[in-house]
């Protein structure tokens, strides 16, 4: 069943002309880039806790973290409104602090606790808050780019003006259900932003190994579906593409590709050692394009913070995320009786 107003429906609308993403950087003040700092600190701190606890055997299965790409959801997390849906894959920690989820819930799934998210049946994976809009966590590759296509459909059906951020890997961009998803949302211009983050390597395979065509961003090209690339390493660069890629799906023109150049510090998984990439390469990376570390050295040198008052943020974070460890780690374990609750049967 299509959307109420569908092109099939209507005369096709032909597109507006194409706008120059990816190439604006957004001009912080004060206070957003304070904001930027914080949560993107918010991100990395609490990515390391949970690599150590996986270490420690508190964290089972796999655990996937976003160490370095946090600018990518932190600038796109500044670009939406209420009510935006958010859906990724299983790099989803940063995901999940980032559109407001509380870190002693996060940490209590990672844990499988009781008062995790999914109630400590999920883990590391597959956790959700419909109250925060986020809707997973998947652990199949590629599985939540149908699905996010279903919630951007679901707000073209009730006529809202909301949109769906869908983000997914490099590795992902290679699956069939991406392009059964982009010719759907083409066809009934959904308000969908696909968002590809390029880490450079998939499973431990380098992009220029597994991929005929390595610019993600035509990857829709056949639908007609526009696409950028965007500095994914510089917050103010993902906010700026993301808020015009946002205002392009609220103007009815359908869906967009955003690819963000970002980067893994960590393996693939915590199982990975990483070893089919050089050190060089990776503290290249952490020197000269660290998201932290340039919001940090804009704040220095605009004199909006001094080193004492981050450091004081730093530990404020670090008691934050020391605090939801703590609290996952005391947290009881589900009851025996949770086994078969919310299962489909």
């Amino acid at each position: 069943m299509a959307p109420r107003k569908t092109a099939a429906s209507t005369t096709r609308k032909s597109r507006a002309k194409k706008p120059a993403i990816g190439k604006d950087i957004a001009d912080f003040d004060k206070e957003q880039e304070l904001q930027a700092y914080r949560d993107m600190l918010l991100i990395r701190r609490f990515e390391e806790k949970a690599g150590q606890l996986y270490g420690m055997g508190f964290i089972g299965g796999f655990c996937h973290l976003y160490i370095g790409q946090e600018a990518v959801i932190t600038g796109v997390m500044m670009a939406l409104k209420d009510g935006d849906q958010i859906i990724t894959g299983y790099r989803d920690h940063g995901h999940m602090l980032a559109t407001g989820m509380e870190p002693r819930g996060v940490m209590a799934e990672l844990t499988g606790r009781r008062n995790g998210y999914s109630r400590g049946k999920g883990g590391s994976m597959h956790m959700f808050s419909t109250e925060k809009n986020f809707y997973g966590g998947h652990g199949i590759v590629g599985a939540q780019v149908p699905l996010g296509t279903g919630l951007a459909f679901a707000n073209r059906y009730r006529e809202n003006d909301n949109l769906s951020a869908v983000f997914y890997g490099d590795g992902a961009s290679n699956q069939g259900q991406v392009y059964e998803s982009f010719n759907m949302a083409e066809l009934w211009r959904l308000p969908v932003i696909y968002i590809v983050e390029n880490n450079r390597y998939a499973m431990g395979t380098s992009v220029a190994r597994a991929s005929a065509q390595t610019d993600f961003s035509q990857r829709g090209v056949s639908f007609s579906i526009p696409g950028y690339q965007v500095d994914g390493m510089d917050v103010r660069a993902v906010k700026a593409a993301a808020e015009a890629a946002a205002e392009h799906c609220r103007s009815g023109n359908g869906p967009i590709i955003l690819e963000m150049m970002t980067y893994r510090y960590r393996g693939h998984s915590m199982s990975d050692p990483a070893k089919y990439r050089s050190k060089d390469e990776v503290q290249k990376m952490r020197s000269e394009h660290d998201p932290i570390e340039q919001v940090k050295a804009r704040l220095l040198e605009k004199k909006w913070a001094s080193e004492d008052e981050l450091k004081s943020i730093d530990k404020s974070v670090r008691e934050v995320v020391a605090d939801s460890a703590e609290f996952a780690q005391s947290d009881p374990e589900p009851d025996p009786s949770e086994l078969y609750t919310d299962i489909l049967r």
